[in-house]
């Protein structure tokens, strides 16, 4: 109670009076609850195709943990701006640290493995194949990390770093104030993973947006020939690689937007006297911004609306167009079938990203069956 006190002195003495308002505690709990549990909701009634594919599980396991998080950790906040003596009990304010440590890493976590996994099934699909990359091995994946996260984050109550209120009497976080060699070995180790997830996650995102990009700029130098190569990548791909690619690049924009500045914070407290307990109280509101912002992200960029929104774009210029539409007879032409390599090399790019089923593949009897049926017809 001593230090209770003390503590108290000496936070009022050397940080400026905050007017404490419910309403943004409020609206955050209210935002990320809603919006994850719509999120979780449109999945839940997605194709029962798309339920079996790793990427939909990891999306699932996201939803779930941001609103996990929001619900255990915003209620606490609440509770503490009703009540300014609730963090002041120890148990509580290392549960609350222990819960911004576990959700915060946990979804960069789950990001950067729906990073690796989308770079697997786009540039890696042999090997995405061989690793049986299916709901059962993602499901495993989050297992792996919600366990090891746990153990990771229990240390600071198991004595290797100590979880304090911060002056704004709002929250508890480590205490980064300390400078022992044990404390900040943590404090260096959690800001390091976390970096290095952020920075995994941006270049997954960036290595499958160039994989995508180049791969569609190798399609359309082709020769474009009676049966067009350039419309048949067009009407297979391009709805899905539009949203692949804006919800890769949103993804990233958001993590590096949101996580960032607490590990910067943390970086700059490990290794600096001066601090600024504002920068650190408003990382640590941006940083719980993220699970409010990611399940819209996914709500918003799914592939019903790209279609629709691809559909009308496209409605203007066919009609302005005096070519015939086209069919599907146009769109298996013998020229297009007959070049094994290029069909095979389309056919398995979409089919991955449109998560088909993983079982079909295309060889040259494949090719040649069609080609000769196609040569029958005319």
């Amino acid at each position: 109670c001593n230090y209770l006190d003390n503590h108290s002195v000496h936070v009022m003495g050397s940080f400026p009076p905050v007017t404490k308002s419910i309403n943004l505690p409020l609206f955050m709990f209210a935002g990320g609850a809603v919006g994850n549990l719509i999120a979780i909701i449109v999945l839940s009634v997605s194709r029962q195709q798309r339920k079996s594919s790793a990427f939909y599980t990891l999306l699932c396991g996201l939803a779930v943990t941001d609103l996990l998080g929001t619900c255990l950790a915003s209620p606490i906040t609440i509770a503490n701006y009703l009540n300014p003596n609730v963090l002041l009990d120890q148990h509580v304010c290392e549960f609350q640290s222990f819960l911004l440590l576990f959700f915060g890493l946990t979804g960069l976590s789950i990001i950067c493995t729906m990073a690796a996994e989308r770079y697997l099934a786009i540039c890696c699909p042999y090997t995405y194949q061989r690793w049986g990359v299916d709901r059962r091995f993602a499901q495993k994946l989050l297992l792996c990390i919600y366990i090891s996260h746990i153990f990771f984050c229990c240390l600071p109550m198991m004595g290797m770093a100590n979880s304090t209120l911060q002056p704004s009497e709002t929250w508890c976080f480590i205490d980064w104030r300390k400078h022992d060699p044990v404390s900040t070995t943590y404090f260096v180790l959690y800001s390091v993973v976390s970096l290095l997830l952020i920075l995994g996650t941006i270049l997954l995102n960036l290595a499958v947006c160039g994989a995508l990009l180049l791969m569609r700029q190798r399609v359309v130098q082709l020769p474009v020939t009676r049966g067009s190569v350039r419309e048949r990548w067009r009407a297979l791909s391009s709805a899905a690689e539009t949203q692949m690619i804006a919800v890769l690049v949103m993804t990233s924009v958001v993590v590096l937007a949101c996580s960032a500045p607490l590990v910067v914070r943390v970086f700059e407290n490990c290794f600096s006297d001066e601090k600024n307990f504002k920068a650190d109280l408003a990382a640590i509101r941006i940083a719980s911004v993220n699970p409010i912002l990611d399940p819209w992200i996914y709500i918003l960029l799914r592939k019903s609306l790209f279609r629709r929104f691809l559909g009308l774009s496209r409605r203007g210029s066919s009609s302005r167009s005096s070519s015939p539409p086209l069919t599907q007879t146009t769109l298996f032409t013998t020229s297009i079938v007959k070049d094994s390599s290029v069909f095979t090399q389309l056919m398995c790019n979409a089919s991955i990203i449109t998560q088909l089923p993983a079982t079909v593949t295309f060889t040259p009897r494949n090719t040649e069956r069609a080609s000769s049926r196609l040569d029958s017809a005319e």
